[in-house]
């Protein structure tokens, strides 16, 4: 099984360095859809197996677990990767109308699908010190991505990128080294039984604190969510839309994985503290995002609001909490790399996203009007859009543990949201351009409108298939918190099946 596990992650390498190769001509960019395209046939033949089994694990080399490099999915990680290939096709079409000659032969197809395979290794990894490794591909090449072109901006905001994930970065090493000072192991599973015989559990707490601020910072939570909006509005808008779609939402990822697998001798503690930072992330970032007057920096400070909403799931700590985390992870992810995309249309046709500076977007282009509503209507939590199941299943999730004034928080952050989402469609779409310059399609060529419309309309149409059939997804998160609850399968089918493959070793050695 370690092909099928390896595939979503040799994909993007083979297609990042085959684009980086063909940079100076026009078949650079065709490698990068051509392999975003494959890397979906990958994750979906991952995700039938994971339906058909629970649990694929494999090993490379022929090292067995705990020992070796270990690759596992569950319903969880599939489905992340499966996500990952879906935004990650959707933006490299987008790209194709957005990304100049300069910027592909700065080698923008090679970084982006470098990352994308960082991203997918850091959710099919089954061991902490790889997690790292997978992590430092992101940060790479996220970097590269920030500063590709060189503007001041840019470097500006990649600087503070860098920084504070280098905070991060230590913290993570750090714990690394704590927990294998105690346990002698990094391999996961393994260390989801190892942990709990650890003589200090007081230590364990203190360790599990320190994951909880790296892998904090990586999801951009309270108070250290200060590097998000300080870079994200800064480069290429198909960057934008990737970062806010998959970056932080590793982090989330990883916080579920460590939470619910390995740091759960401590919930009364440790949970305690992720549901008050779940909600301050969303109170900041929903009040950060109504101070602001841009379109990109908006949608950037709601990334942190909605990540609040993600972790607050994990936090209740119910199976209906992490549902409802699963379920919005999923939701989010579509839905932010979609409104990163409108917006880069939307101020490619009216020359700008300061709101203050654009408009008559709706009258010009009645369809991206459209087309807007429909994710942002989403994100606020209006039903039967995909959101309003997200919201309903976390809120239902407080009340069920009488977090009042969690639930309280929750619903406010959805009516602040609605106030952003409702500023962007005044300013942008319905007040008449201030310049007396009507935005039209006529700006951009017909192969550039078509790159650019094309994921925007796939990824609504997703959005409004969940929120109409939302019956199977919810029954897929329902399954998916079974496992993260009772992660019993997931050691089994890990270090069950190193010791069926030593097993079979010794008796062909025999």
């Amino acid at each position: 099984m370690i092909w099928a596990l390896s595939l979503p992650i040799f994909i993007p390498f083979v297609t990042g360095i085959a684009a980086f190769l063909m940079r100076s001509s026009d078949a650079g960019k065709w490698v990068s859809v051509g392999g975003a395209v494959a890397s979906l046939a990958a994750s979906i033949f991952l995700m039938a197996m994971v339906l058909a089994e629970g649990h694929v694990t494999g090993q490379l080399g022929t090292w067995v677990a705990p020992f070796g490099i270990t690759l596992v999915a569950d319903l969880l990680a599939a489905v992340m990767v499966l996500i990952t290939a879906i935004t990650g096709l959707a933006v490299a079409i987008y790209a194709l109308g957005e990304v100049s000659e300069r910027l592909e032969r700065l080698g923008y197809h090679a970084l982006y699908h470098f990352l994308l395979a960082g991203v997918c290794g850091a959710f099919l990894t089954g061991d902490l010190f790889n997690l790292y490794v997978w992590f430092e591909v992101m940060l790479i090449a996220s970097f590269g991505l920030l500063v590709l072109g060189g503007s001041r901006e840019q470097i500006d905001g990649g600087i503070k990128y860098v920084a504070l994930n280098l905070v991060s970065t230590i913290m993570f090493l750090a714990g690394i080294g704590l927990i294998y000072g105690m346990t002698g192991t990094l391999n996961m599973a393994d260390l989801s039984g190892a942990i709990a015989e650890v003589e200090n559990q007081g230590l364990v707490t203190v360790v599990a604190m320190m994951f909880m601020v790296a892998f904090g910072v990586k999801a951009a939570m309270f108070p250290l969510f200060f590097w998000l909006p300080a870079s994200y509005h800064t480069p290429l808008f198909s960057v934008s839309a990737v970062f806010a779609g998959l970056l932080t939402k590793v982090g989330v990822y990883a916080l579920m994985r460590m939470f619910t697998l390995i740091f759960t001798g401590d919930v009364g503690f440790t949970h305690e503290v992720l549901l008050w930072a779940s909600a301050l992330t969303m109170l900041t970032g929903v009040l950060g995002a109504a101070a602001q007057t841009d379109f990109r920096k908006i949608l950037s400070f709601h990334i942190i609001s909605q990540i609040g909403y993600m972790t607050l799931g994990l936090a209740i700590f119910t199976p209906l909490g992490i549902m409802g985390g699963v379920f919005y992870l999923v939701h989010h992810i579509i839905v932010k790399a979609n409104l990163f995309l409108i917006a880069g249309l939307g101020g490619r046709l009216a020359g700008g996203t300061d709101l203050n500076r654009i408009g008559g977007l709706y009258k010009s282009s009645p369809m991206l009007g459209a087309l807007f509503i429909i994710p942002a209507f989403s994100l606020a939590g209006f039903p039967p859009l995909s959101g309003f199941w997200a919201k309903y299943l976390i809120v239902k999730a407080s009340l069920e543990i009488e977090a009042w004034f969690i639930a309280f928080i929750a619903l406010l952050v959805g009516l602040l949201t609605v106030f952003s989402m409702t500023k962007i469609w005044a300013e942008a779409f319905w007040k008449p351009h201030p310049d007396k310059v009507e935005p039209h399609f006529g700006r951009v060529t017909k192969p550039v409108l078509w790159a650019s419309l094309t994921p925007i309309i796939g990824l609504a149409v997703l959005t409004i298939i969940i929120g109409l059939g939302p019956q199977p997804f919810v029954e897929f998160a329902e399954r998916a918190a079974e496992q993260l609850l009772d992660p019993s399968a997931y050691v089994e089918a890990v270090l069950g099946a190193s010791e069926d493959a030593t097993g079979d070793a010794a008796e062909e050695a025999q």
